[in-house]
């Protein structure tokens, strides 16, 4: 009984005091004003686009020697979206990806005993991406022309894949099938240069990412391998610039 009589009076006495501080910690300002940065009704069009390209003949870097080779890498990526409430828009995206590697030569010297080459060896891949998203928008103060938004988005992708090296009889070469799934979000940045064209820079940080890979070597041998990964920090190979206009 005397316990029962403790708790209903330490109950009574710390009462009063919640409610005080869940006053006070309603009753706290941070000075951010809710104002329109994108009014609902309005669509968006954008898109990036990259292409690079190397060629080597006869360099040396560190272990490597007598490099002999080309690459290039190419993608495209148009995007849409319309705001259904103010600041905030769903939408979608497309993606294009293509990369290529040609080694002609290739020389790996860890030590005088130890010693690796390479020659012959391409690998060629391409994909395609389709993406779904939602975007919420913040402006910077009361700045009309700059702001910050956050993308949640879910991308699915599909593509093939070849590997071969050697050449004439010694030629060997793999065959893949890859699946891509990426469930994620990205932060970014909205600057308009005029009223209705604005230069974008997204950034992924959180995400979970799945791969599926299914190989035939050879027309004979068939392997798979999967690949599923989370993370949570700033990922600089994801940082995307682009252009996107606003009507």
């Amino acid at each position: 009984m005397k316990n029962k009589i403790t708790i209903l009076l330490a109950i009574s006495l710390l009462f009063p005091l919640f409610l005080q501080a869940k006053k006070k910690r309603e009753q706290v300002d941070r000075g951010i004003q809710s104002s329109t940065f994108i009014p609902k009704g309005q669509w968006m069009v954008g898109g990036s686009f990259s292409y690079t390209e190397s060629s080597s003949d006869d360099y040396k870097f560190l272990i490597l020697k007598n490099v002999e080779g080309k690459n290039y890498s190419f993608s495209v990526s148009p995007s849409f979206g319309y705001f259904i409430r103010d600041n905030v828009a769903v939408g979608g995206r497309f993606s294009y990806t293509r990369d290529y590697i040609d080694i002609g030569n290739l020389d790996i010297d860890l030590n005088e005993d130890l010693s690796f080459k390479i020659n012959n060896a391409s690998l060629l891949q391409h994909m395609i991406y389709g993406t779904g998203f939602v975007r919420t928008y913040i402006n910077l103060g009361n700045s009309k022309r700059f702001g910050l938004f956050n993308e949640a988005r879910v991308t699915f992708g599909a593509g093939q894949g070849k590997t071969y090296s050697g050449e004439g009889e010694t030629l060997d070469g793999v065959y893949e099938k890859i699946k891509h799934l990426q469930v994620g979000i990205a932060p970014g940045m909205t600057a308009f240069i005029t009223n209705n064209a604005a230069v974008e820079v997204l950034v992924g940080v959180m995400g979970f990412d799945s791969k599926w890979i299914e190989q035939d070597h050879n027309k004979v041998i068939e392997g798979s391998r999967r690949e599923t990964s989370a993370k949570f920090k700033i990922d600089l190979f994801s940082i995307n610039l682009g252009m996107t206009y606003y009507f």
